[in-house]
């Protein structure tokens, strides 16, 4: 097993992280002019577990520290399983809201506000998480929150900004805010239960018995399985649009189906190297910066995709504000370390 144990290699991973999990939904993007997002879901799962797997039989078996990936799998406890797995349902019922909201409102309102409030939310978590294991926090904790407040700044501003859009287009708002609402309640909770899952010999503040590589995997199996629950519930009871059925995915060109496939690749390759790294800081810390998503989604969502060309005079500004507020908070986070 490969693991990096150096606090400035292991930020550069988490910037590595933070820009895939900010750039995924492009592969969305692509998809929605001719493939519904309820469909694009069954190949994004598939491409989370292939690269999961994928990892786990290279980095997660390479190397001469730790246990390789099978060895790893065949002495994990039930307990140490079933928190890896149900830190994957948890975040995909999350995702598949945030997927929701991105078709809904866009990239540029459902990372800021889904994201923001997963982000936010999960920087607390996993800090209490740190506090209970190890019975004081660590790193300085005003830079953390502070971090954190400005956060929930941007987020309001993000909010704000998606409101007078949707008022300029004569459209409701609330789908689109209540759907990346939801994303970021139950995103937040994911990461702590997959470092539960994990042994602190390789990572710093878990308690369970799993090298980093076989969590990750196990979160993936997770995710596809509930994909089969969850995924048919949004197809029959779709949140825009008619109801979608499972014969027309099978209708879908190669490539078509790849795009979703390499949706999957580019965020599990961010899940690998955060939990790669994750041992070189506190889950608070490396929660915080890989996901700092948010702020790359923004640039795409703005610049690339154009998803507020529309907006009424005046919300330019908000949306600098937004994202300045975001870099400031990333920036605070980075130093309380």
């Amino acid at each position: 097993m490969i693991l990096v144990h150096h606090y400035g290699l292991a930020i550069f991973f988490y910037v590595i992280t933070m820009i895939c999990w900010g750039s995924w939904a492009n592969t969305q993007k692509l998809a929605e002019k001719t493939w519904r997002f309820e469909l694009f879901y069954w190949d994004l799962s598939l491409g989370l577990l292939l690269t999961a797997t994928l990892a786990a039989f290279t980095v997660g078996s390479m190397g001469n520290e730790g246990r390789p990936f099978l060895q790893d799998l065949a002495a994990a406890d039930a307990s140490s399983i079933f928190n890896a797995m149900l830190g994957g349902v948890v975040w995909n019922l999350g995702n598949i809201l945030l997927v929701a909201a991105i078709a809904v409102a866009g990239m540029s309102v459902g990372f800021p506000i889904g994201g923001g409030i997963a982000w936010v939310l999960g920087i607390i978590v996993n800090f209490i998480l740190v506090v209970i294991d190890k019975g004081s926090p660590e790193g300085n904790t005003f830079l953390l929150f502070s971090g954190v407040l400005v956060i929930v700044a941007a987020i309001y501003l993000s909010m704000l900004s998606y409101r007078r859009l949707a008022r300029e287009q004569k459209k409701p708002s609330f789908k689109g805010i209540a759907l990346s609402v939801g994303a970021g309640l139950l995103i937040a909770f994911f990461y702590g239960l997959v470092v539960k899952s994990l042994d602190n010999t390789f990572v710093s503040g878990g308690a369970g018995t799993l090298t980093p590589f076989t969590g990750v995997f196990l979160f993936a199996a997770g995710v596809f399985i509930s994909t089969f629950i969850f995924n048919p519930i949004f197809m029959r009871f779709p949140v825009q649009g008619e109801r979608v059925r499972i014969r027309e995915y099978f209708k879908g060109s190669f490539g078509t189906h790849m795009v979703g496939v390499i949706g999957g690749f580019i965020w599990m390759f961010g899940m690998v190297v955060s939990f790669m790294s994750a041992g070189a800081s506190n889950p608070a810390i490396s929660y915080a910066l890989s996901n700092a998503a948010p702020v790359v989604a923004i640039l795409w969502g703005v610049f690339i995709w154009k998803e507020f060309k529309d907006a009424p005079k005046g919300t330019n500004r908000l949306l600098i504000a937004m994202f300045t507020l975001f870099l400031i908070g990333l920036v605070l986070i980075t130093l309380s370390n």
